[in-house]
């Protein structure tokens, strides 16, 4: 194992732009391509199955291969794994950018997928790792909070402004001056990592029925397909029992029983699907129904995104640290449920006076839920456990988005987007119940 990595920098805050920056651009190519899909299909000659892929490809092996990315980072240095990550998923967005048809597409937004995995598996590990006072902290996780909130409805916005001003391609080929210069402050600006001790080997069973049981359900999930489902859930059952038996486990069950990791991360994983489905059928009705330009709907969705940036990193340090990241949660899963009561009750018709406070409402909410699930999820990680607990919530967030795209989509395209919002509704109260049955008291 690695000996005790605080991830220290000359300047953490400058570090913390860095990591944040690198989050935020793997984040982005989620949804980045989403409103891109036209274009794709008309200039490389997608079919409608094929065109999924675009995203399909992206997620699955994010989803799949985060949790041994983690692990990884935790043996080998979580510096190593984020520089690891950044190169190749520069080299990947220029081949997207470059590509020619869609095979080519497809295989470098999987690429793109397993080097986001490694980028992004660490980075709340060394965010964390960061800063030592609990008020800084905090502060430190409200901007992460930030990233992983709004950089969806960022995406989409960026995405149809490039589309329209330059073409598709510039959403691939924007990342490689990112990532070059991630990448060169990545080796300045972070700690090298401790040496590392010889003789630890991690779990490699363990590894294969995770990264594929992960994947599995992940595909399961945006393909609705049954079959990959059972097979995910034979092989997480497998990756569970080799994890009592094995010596050195990939994930130990101490963490597990950590309740605020477990509950915590469930309630993560509920609220982040509410979320993500929202922003996808908003997307889809914005466009579909009131006939919305790409790069209009992009505009239509930036108040979630700016008042998820105000208050994750303005608001919700100092209100997390006065009354405790448990009760800040519930606020905010509050102020959730008012968003969507309101999306069910209005019309829908006109933006500002219908859809406009609905926005602020949910925004206000993320930008309170994402910084204080994730301190409850990391409250018990220690240096020899970020990275995995780490890997952990990012896992959630993935399956969490899949889920909620899939569900409220499918939703929406059966019984309209009013009950499309009811079942994210449902989503942010299943969520609150576990904070407030599971979670421990502060």
């Amino acid at each position: 194992m690695l000996l005790a990595d605080r991830t220290r920098a000359a300047n953490p805050w400058v570090a913390l732009a860095l990591l944040s920056t690198s989050m935020l651009m793997i984040i982005l190519d989620g949804t980045i391509v989403s409103v891109a899909l036209p274009a794709l299909r008309d200039d490389l000659g997608f079919t409608a199955t094929g065109l999924s892929w675009t995203v399909n490809a992206y997620l699955v092996p994010l989803g799949g291969l985060l949790l041994l990315a983690g692990r990884l980072g935790d043996l080998v240095g979580r510096r190593r794994m984020l520089v690891a990550g950044l190169v190749l998923f520069t080299l990947a967005s220029l081949a997207c950018g470059l590509a020619t048809g869609p095979a080519m597409l497809v295989a470098a937004r999987a690429v793109q997928g397993v080097a986001a995995a490694l980028a992004s598996s660490v980075v709340l590990g060394m965010v964390v790792s960061l800063f030592s006072e609990d008020t800084d902290r905090a502060r430190a996780l409200g901007a992460y909070a930030f990233v992983g909130a709004a950089g969806a409805s960022l995406g989409l916005l960026l995405g149809g402004v490039l589309t329209e001003a330059v073409g598709w391609r510039a959403i691939f080929l924007v990342n490689v001056p990112i990532g070059v210069v991630a990448v060169v402050l990545a080796l300045r600006v972070l700690a090298p990592d401790p040496t590392r001790v010889p003789g630890t080997r991690p779990d490699l069973l363990g590894a294969v029925l995770v990264t594929l049981g992960l994947a599995s359900l992940v595909f399961a999930i945006v393909e609705v397909h049954p079959i990959a489902g059972l097979l995910a859930v034979l092989l997480l059952g497998g990756f569970a029992l080799r994890q009592v038996r094995a010596a050195a486990p990939l994930v130990p069950p101490a963490v597990l029983r950590s309740r605020s990791v477990s509950f915590g991360n469930l309630a993560q994983v509920l609220t982040v699907a509410a979320m993500m489905g929202f922003q996808f059928a908003t997307a889809l009705f914005l466009q579909q129904v009131l006939g919305y330009s790409p790069g209009e709907t992009g505009l239509a969705m930036l108040p979630v995104a700016a008042v998820i940036g105000v208050v994750a990193l303005r608001c919700a340090g100092p209100v997390i640290a006065r009354f405790s990241a448990r009760r800040v949660l519930l606020a905010g899963l509050g102020l959730l449920l008012a968003g969507f009561a309101v999306l069910v009750g209005a019309p829908g018709d006109d933006y500002v006076t219908q859809l406009l406070p609905a926005l602020l409402l949910l925004g206000l909410g993320a930008g309170l839920v994402m910084p204080s699930v994730t301190s409850v999820v990391m409250s018990d990680a220690d240096a020899d456990t970020a990275g995995l607990t780490s890997g952990l919530a990012n896992t959630g967030q993935q399956v969490g988005g899949a889920i909620g795209i899939a569900v409220l989509a499918a939703v929406a395209a059966a019984e309209g987007f009013r009950a499309a919002y009811g079942v994210a509704g449902a989503l942010v109260l299943a969520s609150a119940l576990v904070v407030t049955l599971a979670l421990p008291r502060e």
